[in-house]
């Protein structure tokens, strides 16, 4: 049977620790800060900010939450985030996506001072990612290393293949996997026979973000599968694709009418030494980095 990979096991470990680093802190009279910026009233952006605040509560992170106007315009926005890099009770900024299609979101990510940038989107901490110096790496792929390192799966000499090239997982993932002696491999829609080239994988990391996408047929047997995809299955069509005749999850779809599906076809973890489930996999580990991040800039910022 595969190892399941227990996500939230694991970031509830690391909020401990975030906890006692909290605690740490306050002996030098420090507090650390995140703002929450969240943009209008997008009912799933609105559940997962105010996760992240709540976290913040309970870990004893300082937490302040703007909500801008839909209407709000990129100058309004700019300015908003030059007031918060000045903020000193503030060690990390975060600016909740998607933003309206009339804000400037590269402008406004690129505005946010490095030392606060908790989502480690600004070219400057990808660059210092890159060079292998101390950054602020984006919390999902930091959630994904995580993940390898505490469940006791070798990274060093294996050969990892990530599927997607964004710049917020993707191209960070395979990154940080480099930095851990990994041989790595970044494939994507249009890389030709990816399933030959992902059959190859010691550790697939799937964050293409398509339902699915990763078959049976493209995996290698044994191999460390990463389900870094979410996505929302409404319809009964789509349901049957992937979970025809599991029991469980019939149960929630009927309940709530919908249910999540990775971008690893269900059928590809059977084949698996060990796997991320969807949900319970990745996702946890989202929030729990970025607070660690937040404690780390307080840190960094402060030369603690």
């Amino acid at each position: 049977m595969p190892k399941v990979l227990d996500g939230a096991a694991i970031a509830a470990a690391i909020k401990l620790e975030v906890a006692e680093d909290v605690r740490a802190l306050a002996v030098h009279g420090v507090r650390p800060g995140l703002a929450a910026v969240l943009v209008g009233n997008v009912a799933a952006s609105e559940i997962y900010v105010r996760s992240k605040v709540q976290a913040c509560a309970d870990l004893g992170i300082y937490s302040d939450l703007i909500t801008p106007p839909e209407s709000v315009s990129t100058d309004e926005m700019l300015a908003l985030v030059d007031k918060l890099n000045h903020r000193n009770d503030i060690d990390g900024i975060l600016i909740q996506l998607p933003l309206p299609k009339h804000v400037d979101t590269k402008a406004l990510l690129d505005a946010v001072d490095p030392a606060k940038d908790v989502d480690g989107f600004h070219p400057m901490n990808a660059g210092r990612l890159q060079a292998g110096r101390p950054a602020l790496a984006p919390c999902t792929p930091a959630g994904v290393i995580e993940i390898l390192r505490r469940s006791g799966i070798a990274m060093s000499g294996q050969h990892a293949v990530v599927v997607g090239r964004s710049d917020i997982v993707g191209k960070p993932a395979a990154m940080l996997l480099l930095h851990q002696n990994a041989t790595v491999t970044i494939c994507h829609s249009k890389t030709r026979d990816l399933g030959e080239v992902t059959r190859q994988a010691d550790i697939l990391v799937a964050a293409i973000g398509r339902p699915g996408f990763i078959t049976p047929e493209m995996v290698k047997p044994g191999a460390t599968i990463i389900d870094v995809g979410i996505n929302r299955l409404t319809t009964r069509e789509e349901f049957d694709r992937y979970f025809a005749g599991d029991a469980k999850r019939e149960a929630i779809f009927s309940k709530r009418g919908s249910t999540i599906v990775g971008d690893v076809h269900p059928k590809a973890f059977e084949l698996a030494g060990a796997y991320t489930p969807v949900p319970g996999g990745v996702g946890p580990l989202t929030i729990a980095m970025l607070m660690a991040n937040t404690v780390r800039a307080a840190r960094m910022r402060r030369e603690l």
